[in-house]
């Protein structure tokens, strides 16, 4: 019986504090990605595939060790903690891209959405690559080690 009872209020708990989560207006979005806010542009790996085999530039989001030890052929590193220093060594070659895809280390992972926030405000446009690395390699497309594109 003491069971039960404990096994009641657990569900009974739970239950409230989903149900405020979705009244209050400040809970957590359970039903799609919290990092994702309006203007925001997320785009399916195979689409990012697609792109990548057009020319468009792809940026490593993730920090620069993650970077060396593989990448997306091609993408340049732009750590989302050093932005401002990597965004000026490689500004020229973003000002002249039309199609730039932004990726980080996947679920869990701001980075991505981040940088592409900010080449926005720089007056670079990005798309940011749903659910970012993992998507990628888990697609057994192709990969680079190394520090160079």
């Amino acid at each position: 019986m003491r069971r039960l009872r404990i096994v009641v209020i657990v569900l009974a708990a739970a239950v409230l504090g989903l149900a405020w989560n979705a009244a209050s207006g400040r809970g957590l979005a359970l039903g799609k990605n919290a990092y994702v806010r309006e203007g925001d542009e997320v785009i399916p790996v195979a689409e990012a595939r697609a792109r990548l085999d057009k020319g468009a530039l792809f940026l490593d989001a993730r920090p620069l060790a993650f970077y060396e030890m593989s990448h997306i052929p091609g993408a340049l590193p732009l750590p989302e903690d050093d932005f401002d220093r990597a965004f000026a060594k490689i500004e020229p070659r973003l000002r002249s891209s039309l199609d730039v895809v932004v990726y980080c280390s996947g679920f869990g992972c701001e980075a991505s959405h981040l940088v592409a926030r900010k080449l926005k405000e720089k007056g670079v446009p990005a798309v940011v690559l749903a659910d970012g690395w993992p998507a990628w390699t888990d697609a057994k497309y192709p990969i680079k080690e190394g520090p160079q594109p």
